[in-house]
């Protein structure tokens, strides 16, 4: 049984086509959906070179046809028993993978409110799938399920209960796909059930997040109502006093539509030095760009009070494990992270951390620590469309 992962946004489509024990089997991306010019690549796993098409792909009907066209064409998808479907927000309704039916798109749709930038883009994937495979089961998996289970003091905010109940204002969490899936990988790793660990697992990319994780249960994590709480990011601010918004409305004559998109779109590293690649502002900050070394120092100053804080949260820490874009990347990043941490047991080994990219690395973990560090510290490659197939064969009972 063939498992379809499908990752809808506003303007494109991925993909990646998993057998039944979980081979990639084929990727791809249909992007520029919607505009003059579209593109898409398909990688076929023994393929010597990808199919590249340059057409116009009008919607994304569209583009799910490309892309079933696509596997036809190389003899696949025959075998495709499920679409499993990235959901960004599943809000307090959604705590596991779900089956989709009528009843589930619409409380799916109930949710666009907290997620008003990536749910309908994700809604709009699973309508064309279903309208163009009605045979198969679709399912719905949420960046925000990982982290249902947080305890009270942890997801609720300091506001008035009937703010918290009738609006769903609350802490949510995202990435919650990448932080389970390397949780996992980092207790196979350590040899250990992950029911005995704890962790702290850093999925930094251009955007990133921290979760604290005891026996394979979130119990705090940074992102909260939506995904801009928490870290600096790559566009976003991350924490700020909220008072900002106030003053920024009041004093700058801002509308709540430009400091939102202020605050997601042109702040964190983008704001700090006008780059949000972290490749180029690690290359500025060494000529001696005081706003590049600027955003490094904020950047990686959030990090570390974050381990800092999830730490004392935890009680005691088996691992810390970065991953995603620049956890996976940056060694430079990982090393001042991890920097004169030795009282919470943490030490990095520099030349075994130098250079390590994860997803070069047999089995995608490296282990970088010192040799008498008391807490692992792990590259772990992430994997969320794995994660994703497999959580959408747990739900059609495949697993």
């Amino acid at each position: 049984m063939q498992v379809l992962v499908l990752n809808s946004g506003s303007s494109s489509i991925k993909y990646q086509l998993f057998g039944s024990d979980l081979q990639v089997l084929a990727t791809g991306l249909v992007e520029r959906i919607g505009e003059e010019a579209g593109h898409a690549v398909h990688r076929i796993t023994g393929a010597d070179e990808p199919t590249v098409e340059d057409a116009v792909v009008p919607d994304h009907a569209s583009g799910f046809a490309t892309i079933v066209r696509a596997l036809e064409q190389a003899g696949l998808g025959d075998e495709l028993g499920a679409i499993g479907h990235r959901v960004v927000h599943g809000g307090a309704e959604f705590t596991a993978p779900t089956v989709i039916d009528e009843q589930v798109l619409e409380r799916i749709r109930a949710q666009v409110p907290l997620a008003p930038l990536h749910n309908p883009a994700n809604l709009t994937g699973i309508e064309v799938a279903t309208e163009l495979r009605p045979e198969l089961p679709q399912v719905a998996v949420f960046d925000t399920a990982f982290h249902a289970g947080l305890p009270a003091p942890a997801y609720r905010y300091a506001i008035g209960d009937d703010v918290h109940r009738d609006h769903g204002v609350r802490r949510y969490g995202f990435h919650g796909t990448s932080h389970a899936f390397v949780a996992k990988r980092a207790a196979e790793h350590l040899d250990r059930p992950l029911e005995e660990l704890a962790l702290i697992t850093l999925h930094l990319g251009n955007g990133a997040s921290v979760t604290a994780i005891d026996g394979g249960r979130s119990v705090e994590t940074s992102m909260g109502l939506s995904p801009l709480e928490g870290l600096v990011m790559g566009t976003r601010s991350g924490d700020l006093d909220p008072a900002v918004i106030f003053h920024l409305i009041r004093q700058a004559g801002m509308s709540p539509d430009e400091v939102e998109t202020l605050l997601n779109r042109r702040s964190g590293l983008i704001g700090l030095c006008g780059d949000n690649d972290l490749r180029t502002i690690e290359s500025r900050a060494a000529g001696g760009d005081q706003d590049a070394q600027l955003a490094l120092d904020v950047y990686v100053h959030r990090i570390r009070k974050y381990l800092g804080a999830y730490a004392a949260v935890l009680g005691r820490l088996d691992a810390v494990v970065f991953t995603a874009g620049v956890g996976e990347n940056a060694d430079g990043v990982r090393r001042r992270v991890c920097q004169d941490l030795e009282l919470l047991g943490i030490r990095v080994d520099d030349a075994r951390n130098d250079g390590v990219r994860a997803s070069a690395v047999d089995g995608g973990v490296a282990a970088v620590q010192a040799a008498d560090s008391r807490v692992a510290v792990l590259v772990v490659a992430t994997d969320e469309e794995r994660e994703i197939a497999e959580q959408t064969l747990v739900a059609v009972g495949e697993r």
